[in-house]
Parts: structure tokens; sequence; C-alpha cells
């Protein structure tokens, strides 16, 4: 295996759980719904606005590549049937985005990216709504890039080839470690990328790996992850990134 020049990562359940969440932050908007638009909260509860995010997906596939568009327009539909004022939107996704990005992140993150960022360069693709500027991550990546302004999402490879080139390598010189065995491992390889899948229940691979879907390597954490890079000596300690900051995409 060639030398590893990156290491890319994958947000939502890679470094922090994203259920939990997306839960809180759906409870926090009705909660202020139910204040602020009340009329909307008489029709609707939180189950039913999932579902006419669905039904709104099912129509519009291109929302699959701007998550938050889809949760505006599904709250916009639901002020209007309602006679809700349109000028209080804004306000209500403000409350959801702001706990969208509350998240915590998982034990192991922060050390292990305080030590790889030493020793490769770090970036992220993402198919969903995070900002890393508000989380406090951006700083550890050099490249970020997120499908909603990029306007192509994971597995399609071009969002992979793009962060490659922004960050001036090879995509075989990259590590994608995500934990979706489609959209990143299968996703990161078919772009030519190692590909990393992280395991984060621990649950037997052979229940949720596709036949066709061989990870380059499998870790439950990124400590795991770190160990394996410096067992296949893939880790540089001596090339370096380009100086300037690459963020081309905006907040990932």
């Amino acid at each position: 295996m060639r030398t590893i020049k990156a290491v890319l990562f994958d947000l939502d359940d890679t470094l922090w759980p994203v259920v939990p969440v997306i839960m809180r932050a759906e409870t926090l908007l009705f909660e202020w719904l139910r204040v602020h638009a009340p009329r909307v909260v008489q029709q609707h509860s939180i189950e039913s606005l999932r579902e006419k995010r669905r039904l709104l997906m099912e129509s519009h596939p291109d929302y699959a590549l701007n998550l938050e568009a889809l949760r505006r327009t599904g709250l916009m539909h639901a002020f209007e049937e309602t006679g809700e004022d349109l000028a209080k939107l804004d306000h209500a996704m403000d409350v959801f985005i702001r706990a969208r990005n509350a998240v915590i992140l998982y034990d192991d993150v922060l050390p292990s990216l305080e030590r790889l960022r030493t020793r490769v360069t770090l970036g992220s693709i993402s198919n969903g709504t995070a900002d890393l500027h508000a989380i406090g991550l951006a700083h550890y990546f050099k490249v970020s890039y997120a499908a909603r302004v990029f306007g192509k999402a994971k597995p399609h490879p071009e969002i992979f080839l793009a962060t490659c080139e922004a960050l001036r390598i090879a995509p075989h010189e990259a590590a994608y470690v995500g934990d979706d065995p489609l959209l990143d491992v299968a996703g990161a390889q078919n772009a030519g990328l190692h590909a990393v899948w992280i395991n984060r229940s621990g649950v037997e691979p052979d229940q949720v790996l596709p036949d066709h879907v061989h990870p380059d390597a499998i870790c439950t954490t990124l400590p795991e992850l770190e160990q394996w890079l410096d067992e296949h000596r893939i880790l540089t300690p001596d090339w370096k990134p380009p100086l300037e900051q690459f963020q081309p995409n905006g907040p990932d």
C-alpha cells in the first residue's frame, strides 16, 4: 500500500452520533412552534412533519443533496397550510440549526484528530448539514466538502475526487473513513481512495456489509484507525500540505 498523505472523514455517525442530535433538535423546534407558531402545532406533530418531508423527498429526489432545504420546504408548506406567519420561518429554522450543531463528539475524536493532524492532512466529506465552524472542528480540516454546496453527494465519485484535487494529491494517497458501507466505503473505493469502515456499534461485519463491499480496514474507534495506519506504515510525517486553507464549499 502506498503512502497515505490525507485522511478524510465522514461526519455524522463517524465523529458523533447523529440520531439523538436530530431528535433533540426536532423536539426543541416543535416546542418553539408550540409557543410562536401554534397553528402549525394544532395540525401537525413531529411525526407528521417527518412524513411531509418523506413525501417531498419521494417527489423531489434532488433534496437528497440538501437536507436543510428539504426541512425548510416542509416547514414552509406546514406554515402555508395552517395560515401561520411565514415571517417566522427563518427564526424556526435557526432554532433547529443551532440544535443540529450541538453535537456530542465520540470520546476518541479530539485526541485522535490532534494526533493525526501532526502526521497527515485531514479533510471531510459529508452529505449532511452539520456546520464544522459552529461545532468547533473546522480548524482540523484542510478541506471540507458538503454535498449541498458541491452539488454531488456521496457515493458519487466526483465529490471524493474534488476533495483530493483540492489537496493536490492523487486518490490513492487518501484514506476515507466513514460508517456507511455504500456511501462511504464503496463510494470512496470506486473513486480510487482507500476506505476504512468505522463500525462504532461493534456489530458483526457480515450482518451489515453487503457481499460486494470489502473495506481496506474495519475499525471500531479512531485509535484503531491510527493503529492500522501505523501497522501498514502508511502515515507520512514528511509530506507538507499546501499552505493555503481550502474551504471552497463552505462549512460542512
